[in-house]
């Protein structure tokens, strides 16, 4: 008797599998990424303070997010919105000084500082998307080898269930009898009972 194993799975798995799991394009995965950054520096600013650590805190779940919810065929974009919604969100804690000038060396002086945090999101993103990526790329070739595995034996199957043609050429089939004892007994005339007693009583006898 064999004994069936059966594996646990962990409860983090399970919790994680409870999620939603959307599946966005490029342009979508993007627009998540930076409307969540800007939602979340707001609060941060007026709950902490602008904390430089409570934003990067926050950027990398984001950029978890973005790369694990993105559609397959999009995973390539993942880390690159990821930087654009760090830029997006880290406005509005840049504080710059009045004017367009001034909110522009603001934007470019917290990018600067939260370089760390911005590499670190990026990272993770592409990690995540790379990952997806090999997994994809396993799925198809499981698929491919499948699918030619049960198309050899499907062909296998049918050669063993074809007739040799030779066979057919060398022997009659059975029950069949030959081709030329056929015709020759179609061609052939049927003799009745008692003729040729009846013919050698009609000939006169010589003396």
């Amino acid at each position: 008797m064999y004994r069936v194993r059966v594996r646990s799975v962990p409860p983090v798995v399970l919790a994680l599998r409870r999620f939603p799991n959307p599946r966005l394009t490029g342009i979508g995965a993007g627009l998540f990424a930076a409307l969540t950054m800007f939602v979340l520096a707001c609060v941060d600013r007026l709950l902490f303070d602008s904390s430089e650590l409570v934003y990067g805190l926050l950027f990398l779940p984001v950029s978890a997010l973005t790369a694990l919810w993105v559609r397959p065929a999009d995973l390539v974009t993942a880390p690159i919105s990821v930087p654009i919604a760090f830029a997006v969100g880290v406005f509005p804690i840049s504080g710059g000084s009045e004017g367009l000038g001034g909110q522009i060396m603001g934007l470019v002086t917290a990018l600067a500082v939260h370089a760390g945090w911005l590499y670190g999101g990026t990272l993770v993103a592409g990690l995540i998307a790379s990952v997806r990526k090999v997994r994809q790329m396993r799925a198809r070739r499981r698929y491919v080898l499948a699918q030619g595995a049960k198309g050899s034996q499907g062909a296998k199957g049918s050669q063993g269930a074809k007739t040799p043609q030779g066979a057919l050429g060398r022997g009659a089939a059975p029950g069949r009898a030959p081709r030329g004892a056929a015709t020759a007994s179609s061609t052939a005339k049927p003799v009745r009972a008692g003729a040729g007693t009846t013919a050698a009583a009609r000939r006169p006898q010589r003396p």
